[in-house]
């Protein structure tokens, strides 16, 4: 049937001006009901149905306002107003699809944004967002290329843009053209902390081939001093300097920002953190007692800060009650629930044994040949050759656990990779039988969480040499963990229960918080093998001495049904 549209009468139009003014003063709740009635009374006229649109959309009914807006393109096909509002609706929609987490979700509402406005500057942007933490690198690249010529045509620039996209050419493995870029973001935006940021974690990674010779904070350090006042860049500085353990001069720098406003609870829990890396722990004990005072004991990323100190001191009760009020803020919190773990450890508690459970939620499979692959060794070898060419770095991230090796830029699964894909479905069918042996705990902050399959929420190989390790760690951003060995030198397939030299291990807590505790299991790794555990469980490796590299898949995982 051909709809046909018809205007509001009179008293009609006034009604959807009074609607419009309220969605202007940001009151959509009470323009709503107006263009309900509207939209009953003129059930053809296309603005009615916009308007309802636009109100469906500023109150969250994303999935209603799709299909007002689409009665309304009906009554006025090709309408530029209503297909511009229809995308900006959209692009809101996706953007809170993202920021959710529901990348997958995200992508097709962006397109379609797209499809209708393809000048939305800000739907390229987030769709650069999505691709990018799809692991699409090249895709994400192309949306951020599109959204950077749009603001050329314009005559604007955003740091925040030219950023994201140093960040991704190092994803992709250009580390020499993200340097530059980063090296021009800075200078032209010398305020700018993330551009800082980038740059030092570009020149930590890559200095010996890139910028030989060069500290790579020092223009961090420099821009520091230029701006004083710049308190963002100032903290940004001093969590890199903790971050690389240069705990003296993150001090100096806290010490004249701490003399300016002696009372801020945020700079004394920075220079609480300093003054614990000196071992200056009286000291360092009572600022993280004002800043508790000052409110930030209410901050899960605080109170585990202070969780450490705690155990550092031998203050186990403090370490408890930190990492209790942890998870009771956030029940999710991994680290909350490792500090946790370890403090029943240390008393004794049965309830260790329930949490951990190391025999149980600690799992070792092995995958199948993916399609393709006559035999594991076959793929595995292919898998060697691909994952060897991306790791371009010449050293370990910024405050990671990797010692004495490299890491993948960006997240390895999504990537335009056959190899990739095969692994990572190869992967996720294992991870799945894993799940489904798995016994069912209302109560338990792993098990209850239990779903028939996973999204990967992060992945990346690390590649070990001669000597490396990775210290003992937990995964914050996850709900279970994986490590996947794909190639290991003949000291780790060789290794036994005397050496345990490139082993995995489990439930040995941070080696910085000075506790004498073994680890709870070792597993000796295998080619083609994965290990799987909760993302709150301490795990490291051995350390290994052979000229032949260690080379792993890692990924985090969230609950999916």
């Amino acid at each position: 049937m051909v709809l046909h549209n018809q205007p509001l009468n009179a008293s009609q139009a006034e009604r959807f001006r009074q609607a419009q003014r309220l969605l202007q003063s940001r009151q959509p709740a009470q323009a709503l009901p107006i263009a309900e009635t509207l939209a009953e009374q003129a059930p053809h006229a296309a603005d009615a149905w916009q308007l309802l649109g636009m109100c469906l959309a500023d109150t969250g009914h994303p999935q209603q306002a799709e299909t007002a807006f689409e009665r309304a393109l009906a009554l006025l096909p090709g309408n530029t107003m209503v297909r511009r509002n229809y995308a900006v609706a959209l692009a809101q929609h996706g953007k809170a699809l993202r920021t959710q987490d529901q990348l997958e979700a995200a992508e097709p509402v962006l397109r379609k944004a797209l499809l209708l406005a393809p000048d939305l500057l800000s739907a390229w942007i987030d769709l650069g967002v999505v691709l990018r933490l799809l692991g699409r690198i090249d895709e994400a690249l192309a949306a951020y290329r599109t959204a950077e010529r749009m603001l050329q045509q314009r005559g604007s620039r955003m740091p925040e843009l030219q950023d994201a996209i140093n960040g991704v050419l190092a994803d992709a493995g250009r580390p020499a053209e993200a340097v530059a870029g980063a090296r021009t973001l800075v200078a032209l935006h010398p305020a700018h902390v993330p551009a800082h940021e980038t740059l030092s974690h570009l020149l930590w990674e890559n200095d010996s081939e890139r910028a030989p010779g060069e500290d790579p904070f020092g223009e961090f350090r420099a821009a520091a001093r230029r701006q004083p006042d710049n308190r963002a860049l100032q903290l940004a500085f001093a969590r890199m300097l903790l971050a690389t353990k240069r705990a003296d001069e993150a001090l100096a720098l806290l010490e004249p920002l701490r003399r300016r406003e002696p009372e801020d609870a945020l700079l004394a829990w920075f220079a609480a953190d300093a003054l614990d890396a000196l071992q200056q722990h009286d000291q360092a004990a009572a600022l993280y007692a004002m800043a508790a005072r000052g409110g930030l004991d209410m901050l899960p990323e605080f109170l585990n800060a202070r969780a450490r100190h705690a155990f550092r001191i031998r203050d186990f009760e403090l370490a408890t009650c930190c990492a209790e009020k942890t998870v009771e803020l956030d029940p999710n919190n991994q680290e909350g629930w490792s500090h946790l773990g370890t403090a029943w450890r240390l008393a004794g508690d049965e309830r260790e044994h329930w949490l951990c459970d190391y025999d149980r939620l600690v799992g070792f499979a092995e995958i199948a040949p993916p399609p393709g692959f006559d035999d594991l060794s076959a793929f595995l070898q292919t898998l060697t050759d691909t994952l060897d060419r991306m790791h371009n770095a010449n050293r370990e991230p910024v405050n990671q656990s990797v010692r004495g090796g490299t890491q993948t830029a960006g997240r390895l699964f999504g990537r335009d990779d056959g190899v990739i894909r095969a692994a990572e479905d190869a992967l996720r069918t294992t991870v799945e039988h894993w799940l489904a042996m798995l016994p069912g705990d209302a109560a338990h902050p792993f098990l209850s969480r239990k779903q028939r399959s996973v999204r990967f929420v992060g992945s990346w190989s690390v590649r070990l040499a001669s000597s490396g390790h990775h210290s003992n760690h937990i995964h914050n951003n996850g709900w279970g963990s994986s490590a996947f060995y794909v190639a290991l030198p003949g000291s780790v397939l060789a290794s036994g229960s005397a050496s345990r030299a490139g082993w995995i291990q489990f439930g040995q807590p941070l080696e910085e918080l000075g506790l004498d505790l073994p680890p709870r299991r070792l597993i000796q790794p295998k080619p083609g093998h994965l290990a799987l555990f909760p993302s709150y469980l301490w795990h490291g490796t051995v350390p290994f001495d052979d000229p032949q590299s260690r080379l792993t898949i890692a990924f985090d995982m969230q609950p999916r049904g």
